[in-house]
């Protein structure tokens, strides 16, 4: 029974190690909870508050004295007949737009890459790292560098377009405007389809050799 004990009394110093061990997760995890919670949670909640309330010039600084206006806002929104529901109804539709375009050709490109590069060849490796260079690129320096291919005065895009290929009558304004669009469209996939070629040849190379071959029997 003295021996039973002792055992039992060894192991008793090994439950708060599994306690620390347990905890150890979640305490890694709280700043990422924290700052999901400052940047995301928190502000996404006084927004929707927010937009319950009477909001003018004279309550910027205090929302919360705001009058309360319950549904009103909402109501005005949906009035696609208003400027202000025509303008929602309008930017729902440039969404869609961007959003299918964007996705849907990021997409594309990614499976067209990923089935060429299903096939060994020579330059296989370069060819791969230089589709993954958008992805690993920061999205400042991106940006900063496609702004200044699209200005209008000295930007390349406009230089090629209308100097050099003379496609255009005179240099376009592709960040503002109309054409803003189709230069967040053509940003937005060359930033994400090398996700989509990294997501689908990662899956393509899991399917067994075996596969295919009795496919191409």
């Amino acid at each position: 029974a003295s021996r039973g004990t002792g055992g039992a009394r060894r192991r008793l110093p090994r439950i708060p190690d599994r306690i620390r061990q347990g905890g150890l997760p979640y305490l890694l995890l709280l700043p990422a909870v924290l700052l999901e919670l400052l940047i995301h949670i928190i502000p996404m909640v006084i927004g929707i508050v927010m937009s319950f309330r009477q909001l003018t010039q004279f309550f910027i600084n205090n929302w919360g004295a705001a009058p309360w206006s319950g549904l009103d806002n909402y109501k005005i929104a949906v009035d696609i007949d208003a400027p202000i529901g025509e303008a929602l109804l309008h930017s729902f539709f440039v969404t869609c737009v961007f959003t299918f375009f964007s996705v849907g050709l990021a997409w594309l490109l990614g499976t067209a890459a990923a089935i060429l590069l299903q096939e060994s060849f020579r330059g296989r490796g370069v060819l791969r790292t230089i589709f993954l260079v958008p992805y690993a690129l920061p999205v400042y320096a991106a940006v900063i560098t496609w702004a200044f291919m699209f200005q209008r005065d000295n930007g390349m895009i406009n230089h090629v377009l209308h100097d050099q290929l003379g496609i255009t009558d005179e240099p376009s304004f592709w960040l503002i405007g109309d054409n803003s669009l189709y230069t967040l469209i053509i940003v937005s996939v060359w930033k994400g389809w090398p996700f989509a070629f990294l997501m689908l040849m990662a899956g393509l190379q899991n399917i067994p050799r075996e596969l295919y071959e009795a496919a191409s029997i």
